[in-house]
């Protein structure tokens, strides 16, 4: 059976993969998933800069030097789910966890950054997601309490 032939008997056969391989980027495209009340609703990074965007340099305890920080505040995803009460349980990849009360988050902070010093981060750099608190900006962002908050590699966030 000449190529011609095998092109005409498995077309489909070559669409479907193609399909397969459109679903597998998308779903890999995926870099934030939300659970509200048992309803789950994923985030490409695309559409997390759709939404309102925070920027602040500062301090942080883990890296060198005045870092920048480019993200959605916590609070603009929250409000974008319906969310005005309860407690946001955030999860990275390696299923660490932290929660933040609600009524803790305010209108520009904490922010779910997804650029540090104008980049992308990568896994070994904390990314792709980190919530961070502009930490001198404030006394109070210089707690045990917040930077346990501050967890990266985070890729969950649930509602209780």
């Amino acid at each position: 059976m000449g190529d011609q032939e095998m092109r005409l008997l498995f077309p489909a056969a070559g669409l479907a993969v193609m399909a397969m391989a459109r679903l597998a980027m998308a779903d890999s495209d995926v870099i934030l998933t939300t659970t509200v009340n048992d309803v789950t609703r994923s985030f490409t990074l695309e559409e997390l800069q759709a939404l309102p965007v925070e920027r602040f340099e500062t301090i942080t305890i883990w890296t060198a030097g005045p870092q920048s920080f480019e993200g959605v505040p916590l609070a603009a995803i929250l409000d974008d789910l319906g969310v005005t009460e309860g407690t946001v349980s955030a999860q990275a990849i390696n299923d660490y966890a932290v929660d933040i009360p609600i009524d803790e988050i305010t209108e520009t902070t904490p922010i779910i950054a997804y650029h540090q010093n104008g980049t992308s981060m990568s896994r070994r750099d904390k990314g792709p997601l980190w919530i961070v608190y502009p930490y001198d900006s404030k006394p109070e962002f210089q707690s045990e309490a917040i930077y346990s908050r501050s967890i990266w590699q985070m890729d969950r966030l649930s509602v209780k």
